[in-house]
């Protein structure tokens, strides 16, 4: 597998230096990228980077995950309108770890020629002083040189202005860059566009102080068709984490990709081939409503970052919402996965001591929850048998008691075909 050609066709290069296609066709050559460990989780924004270190691997080349517990303490201002806050050491610490699992799920650190490995910066700079840093990296980039970058630019041209701390870091990505050059021969720094200016400091102290050739390869940042940012929801970033996205609302993300948005992420973000993928386009072109690009995405990615488990989970899940499952599978359902899936829907609460002793169905589809304005308007929906309780169809004498409680706690009730209301028993 050629690595270059291989991310070209699936559009994941912006911009490369001259030479590095001869480099990595030359020899098995060492290339890292930089994970920012201000989070205890990566999320899908890191996914690009990640899937670059993947490829990389597979063709042979040897991938170096660079945690920046150093650089961690400062933020890169790359695509950043405001200063970041500065985090302690013993947090960056946790959120290594954190990282390190989640890019073992991606990655193959066992032994081997090119297997991965995960570096943290701090372990080289922090007993590197401020005079020495002066000295062996400062003198070597110009201010000129550091104020031209676009990450500075903007942060001066917006009025908000750019703190020296701000200003140094492409000189530590630099210097980072510089150090695995020197101690373990890594010759190709990979990140996202907004990357390439500090990606560039690297190639150029490194042949201002060794002369030496290093190499610089970015990957466009990934946007939706419709202009929105990709990765973000109304809650805020998809993480990797289940515990900050559940594998449910992972999977959801990819299922409800828009078809152009689906047909360039099922390129970059899965391990299908060419063909495969050229062969699930042709069939989503002919049958647009089965979605089958969109439920090719959103599998591949959910076992790979989570587990076929949770993929199976997840998809049952969402077949409850189009008319799909019963009770039993309402049952299987933990709490929190329940209330995922019907997170968006109206919500009311009943005492627990009301419907202990029972409740005649079309008082508490009404004066217990208020689903229906009137009990006439209730009746009429039951007698054309378009209520149900728990997935179940219902007729009007139905009596709503504590066996009708999913997870000890709540009942769904089904009006027609799409109006779903989740009562809590309290």
């Amino acid at each position: 597998m050629q690595f270059i050609e291989e991310l070209r066709w699936r559009g994941m290069i912006q911009d490369i230096t001259p030479g590095t296609e001869e480099q990595l066709a030359k020899e098995m050559t060492s290339a890292y990228i930089g994970f920012d460990p201000t989070s205890d989780s990566l999320h899908i924004g890191n996914l690009a980077a990640i899937m670059m270190l993947v490829h990389l691997q597979r063709a042979g080349h040897k991938p170096f995950a660079l945690v920046g517990g150093a650089t961690g303490m400062i933020g890169d201002p790359s695509g950043k309108s405001e200063e970041r806050i500065l985090l302690d050491e013993n947090t960056l610490r946790y959120n290594q770890r954190c990282i390190q699992r989640q890019l073992e799920k991606f990655l193959s650190f066992e032994e081997g020629e090119n297997s991965a490995e995960m570096v943290n910066n701090y372990d080289w700079t922090r007993k590197f002083g401020f005079l020495e840093f002066l000295r062996e990296v400062g003198k070597h980039i110009t201010v000129n040189y550091m104020v031209a970058k676009d990450s500075v630019k903007n942060r001066m041209e917006s009025g908000s202005g750019i703190s020296f701390t701000e200003f140094s870091y492409q000189l530590l990505q630099g210097y980072d860059f510089f150090w695995l050059y020197e101690k373990r021969q890594v010759k190709l720094q990979m990140g996202g566009s907004d990357q390439w200016g500090n990606i560039l400091t690297g190639t150029e102290l490194i042949r201002r102080k060794l002369g030496g050739d290093a190499f610089a390869l970015t990957c466009p940042l990934i946007t939706k068709a419709d202009g929105g940012k990709f990765g973000k929801t109304e809650e805020g970033n998809v993480w990797l984490d289940p515990g900050k996205t559940s594998p449910y609302k992972f999977y959801q993300f990819w299922l409800n990709s828009s078809d152009e948005d689906a047909s360039e992420y099922i390129k970059k973000f899965t391990l299908l081939t060419r063909e495969e993928i050229d062969l699930l386009q042709k069939e989503h072109r002919e049958s647009p409503h089965n979605r089958v690009l969109q439920k090719a995405l959103a599998k591949d990615i959910t076992v790979r970052v989570h587990s076929e488990a949770d993929y199976l989970t997840a998809l049952e899940a969402s077949e409850i919402l189009f008319g799909k499952g019963t009770t039993e599978t309402l049952n299987s359902l933990p709490a929190y996965l329940l209330l995922s899936v019907f997170e968006g829907v109206p919500k009311s609460e009943v005492a627990k001591s009301e419907v202990a002793k029972t409740i005649p169905l079309v008082d508490f589809l009404t004066t217990s929850t208020g689903i229906f304005p009137s009990k006439g308007e209730a009746r009429r929906m039951l007698r054309e048998n378009g209520v149900s309780i728990n997935k179940q169809k219902v007729s009007e004498d139905y009596l709503i008691g504590m066996t009708d409680l999913l997870q000890n706690s709540y009942i769904l009730v089904q009006k027609g075909k799409k109006n779903y209301y989740l009562i809590q028993v309290v």
